[in-house]
């Protein structure tokens, strides 16, 4: 699956992505982590996340609380992680949302 497929399965909804050849560990992790409700998305596949989102036109820390969701934290998670409010957490999701919504009533793509 090349990289534009994960991003449409992560937009379309998907709450984790794996690759048939991890090893059994992280197959169980990513498998744990959706049946709880969190996101499992491969450090490798985030890295490439990463790389695309910097010509999105986020900034580096709605980039940072993307990133957060995308790994599964809760909104209260991740203001202790980064040191702010969970305001300003949802602040940031709030931002990020209009970005990738690009004004029309189609939603486009942030990746």
């Amino acid at each position: 699956m090349g990289d534009e497929q994960i991003y449409q399965a992560i937009e379309a909804g998907a709450r984790g992505y794996l690759f048939k050849d991890m090893v059994r560990n992280e197959l169980i992790s990513g498998i744990r982590a959706v049946a709880t409700g969190q996101r499992y998305i491969p450090t490798s596949v985030g890295s490439r996340i990463a790389e695309n989102l910097a010509r999105s036109g986020l900034s580096k820390r709605e980039i940072e609380v993307l990133g957060a969701v995308a790994a599964g934290l809760r909104n209260k998670e991740i203001a202790y992680q980064l040191g702010v409010s969970e305001a300003t957490i949802n602040a940031h999701i709030k931002h990020i949302v209009e970005k990738a919504e690009c004004g029309r009533s189609d939603a486009c793509s942030i990746f």
